[in-house]
């Protein structure tokens, strides 16, 4: 299992970013949280596989149809308490 910190920028709110990456993370089976950031970012915790994760991040860079993902930072960090599902957070 790994942990990830993403932050993706672009135009990447308003435009069904957080529940389209819910639906991949689900697909994935890959826990964590995503979240818009007041600077127009979106901010997302993911825990998974390796392989799973890799996946859910490669979907990140070019987002759902309507995004314009300009740049995707993505740090591996140490793994924190274990997540049980993925959730979106206002």
């Amino acid at each position: 299992m790994i942990e990830v910190h993403i932050i993706i920028s672009g135009m990447v709110q308003g435009v069904f970013f957080r529940a389209s990456t819910k639906k991949i993370a689900d697909q994935n089976n890959v826990n964590g949280w995503v979240r818009n950031c007041p600077n127009g970012t979106v901010e997302i915790i993911l825990q998974g596989s390796d392989s799973n994760v890799q996946s859910v991040i490669e979907w990140c860079n070019k987002g759902p149809e309507n995004a314009n993902v300009t740049d995707v930072k993505v740090t591996k960090q140490p793994f924190s308490a274990p997540y049980n599902d993925f959730r979106i957070m206002s």
